[in-house]
């Protein structure tokens, strides 16, 4: 069965952007122009563009045109931690640290904190009854002035009772929370959870990280419950969720022995 003529257009321009013939930024021909060099309709380059949009390839511009994605370096975050070198996690210290070692800049802004009501995975994690008091610290972090993540940890309002009150502060803590708690309360971290999760952006996320309002690029979200030790077992004491853009991270876990080198960025 022939391929229909929109793949095949479709193909030839996806080659010329692989190829560099067509740069990163550069702007296509227009649908006219498009249709008369391939001797289509101009439905039919509709379609090829339609394909091209769907894998980020190009995008539109109303007003403007159709240009080639400039498509970011990825951030390779390292999420098992190394308690020799002190990286990875994708958190607090460990991250900023890893940025800098990858040779790139971050910035993470101040902490909006927030008393709400728990629910459906907050409640899940941390164990408590719906409509719990939490307190929530949420943060946006850029690499290199990009927006790179959006990080939120929730915390049981008892913490605070119990007197972490730095927890309801809208400023950084110095050494980070779950050193905070470890010298305020005696409240050990014994472990940690990760569940990865994959999905569309939300209106804010798209807005944020200034992903395409059809959900083409999937968030990654990372959701962390850290533990402190109890009678009957761990214990659920924070629950952070880290929201990435798939098209500008990567994630990786080290086990047993590897190189000593950071991991660089693996092709797509």
């Amino acid at each position: 069965m022939a391929e229909p003529m929109y793949r095949r257009i479709a193909q030839d321009l996806r080659q010329q952007i692989e190829s560099g013939t067509l740069s990163p930024g550069e702007k296509l021909l227009t649908e006219q122009q498009l249709s008369e060099k391939y001797q289509a309709s101009r439905n039919t380059i509709r379609d090829a563009i339609k394909w091209l949009t769907s894998r980020d390839l190009v995008e539109t511009r109303p007003g403007q045109g159709t240009f080639v994605t400039k498509r970011p370096t990825p951030f390779v975050t390292t999420l098992s931690a190394d308690p020799e070198t002190g990286l990875g996690g994708g958190e607090g210290k460990a991250a900023l640290a890893e940025v800098v070692q990858r040779g790139r800049t971050a910035f993470v802004s101040e902490p909006k904190v927030e008393i709400r009501n728990a629910s459906g995975n907050v409640r899940a994690r941390l164990r408590v009854a719906e409509g719990t008091q939490v307190v929530s610290r949420h943060q946006e972090r850029y690499i290199d002035d990009t927006p790179w993540s959006l990080q939120t940890t929730f915390y049981p309002m008892d913490l605070v009772i119990r007197g972490a009150v730095k927890l309801l502060a809208p400023e950084d803590i110095y050494g980070g929370a779950v050193a905070y708690l470890r010298e305020t309360l005696g409240l050990v971290q014994v472990g940690y959870r990760d569940r990865i999760l994959v999905r569309r952006p939300d209106e804010d996320e798209s807005r944020f990280f200034g992903l395409p309002d059809d959900g083409r690029i999937s968030v990654v979200s990372l959701m962390r419950t850290g533990y402190q030790a109890g009678e009957r077992g761990p214990v659920p004491f924070r629950v952070t969720f880290t929201v990435l853009p798939a098209d500008r991270n990567q994630l990786v876990i080290n086990f047993g022995q590897v190189p000593g080198a950071l991991a660089a960025p693996a092709e797509v």
